[in-house]
């Protein structure tokens, strides 16, 4: 399967960390324990999968001189706070997106979580690992003086881009509709004339139960089902032109981060990139049993975006990518630098996967 090719990426990784701890490497390690508030649930499939992975694989790996508690949504601290919560040293660490801090690092956080008609999840990985999105991920934060180190721990399978409760049958329908839409996705759509919000996931049915939004998109079918989007709205859109791979990240204090041994550091980052493959891999097992079970059990119709659809979706996009690029230097340096990447990657693309190639014109 094309998304999890990624495997071999990761297996000198497991080398790597497993080496670490077969003696008695850490055993002079002071012991650091990470409180870590989590953004979505442990019981959200794919999103609350990471923290459970880490807390369950890094005590066990690091001869427990790491220790690991999660917290639940709201329960430490609210997630729309942990950013700076990190940074001064409330908490030690937190498990989030980057989109989540718009407000305060800029919009072009949201490439650092996913990207409009952007690469699927080995090219992203690409990217981040062997491109410069780890080093521009950083220093997104560093730019703004944040005190803390990013982590990428997480990344999803494709979205679906929306429930809605009537057909969309072209552009015209999504004008002046209110919608809950995330990211640079909800902005394309604004562009387009939509009434976009964005709500947290806890108070997405509620809002489509009374009618102050007509549509949402939130995550993957696994997600949106159990949290019951079926039940009001029957059209389930794909594909997720919007989140064709999403991030979760693992924001660790520095102050926190640079105490910690050289050893727990590459533990830390090495389960982190752990948890990334077990999440991909995860979340593509679950999406197809959810979907037939939609369409034979809720009556759910699962619909195709038409051509014209997602070419308008692209051009909205590619606007929104050329005006925020005008105006914001450091979101023009991104967007710049990953779209060179998938340029070069390109003909890898092109040539090493199924279909064919089209011939050059």
């Amino acid at each position: 399967m094309r998304k999890i090719i990624v495997v071999a990426l990761f297996m000198f990784a497991f080398t790597v960390v497993f080496g670490l701890t077969s003696g008695s490497v850490l055993a002079k390690d002071k012991t650091v324990l990470l409180k870590i508030p989590l953004a979505y649930g442990t019981a959200l499939p794919g999103l609350g999968t990471p923290g459970k992975y880490l807390a369950e694989k890094v005590p066990i790996v690091s001869n427990n001189s790491i220790q690991i508690k999660l917290y639940e949504p709201k329960k430490l601290i609210p997630p729309f706070e942990m950013l700076d919560a990190v940074s001064n040293g409330k908490i030690t660490s937190c498990l989030a997106v980057s989109g989540y801090w718009a407000g305060k690092t800029g919009i072009v956080s949201n490439f650092f979580t996913a990207v409009p008609f952007g690469p699927e999840a080995p090219e992203y990985l690409a990217w981040m690992y062997y491109g410069n999105g780890l080093k521009l991920w950083q220093e997104l934060y560093d730019r703004k003086d944040y005190n803390v180190k990013v982590l990428l721990c997480g990344i999803l399978a494709p979205e679906t881009s929306g429930w809605y409760k009537k057909e969309i049958k072209s552009a015209n329908d999504l004008k002046g509709l209110p919608i809950r839409f995330f990211g640079l996705g909800g902005q394309a759509l604004a562009k387009m004339g939509a009434s976009v919000q964005l709500l947290p996931g806890g108070e997405i049915f509620g809002a489509l139960e009374k009618n102050v939004i007509e549509g949402s998109e939130f995550s993957m079918p696994a997600v949106d089902t159990l949290l019951g989007f079926y039940k009001i709205a029957k059209y389930n859109y794909f594909p997720g032109w919007h989140q064709q791979a999403t991030y979760t990240e693992l924001l660790i204090n520095k102050d926190v981060w640079n105490k910690m041994s050289v050893a727990q550091q590459t533990i830390m980052e090495e389960m982190s990139k752990a948890a990334t493959l077990n999440n991909l891999a995860y979340c593509e097992a679950i999406q197809a049993k959810v979907m037939k079970e939609n369409v034979e059990k809720r009556g759910v119709k699962n619909m195709y975006w038409s051509d014209e659809m997602l070419a308008n979706f692209k051009k909205a996009w590619e606007e929104v990518a050329k005006e925020e690029s005008a105006k914001d230097p450091f979101f023009k340096k991104v967007n710049d630098d990953l779209n060179a990447f998938r340029s070069e990657y390109k003909i890898w693309k092109d040539y090493g996967f199924l279909p064919r190639p089209k011939p050059n014109k």
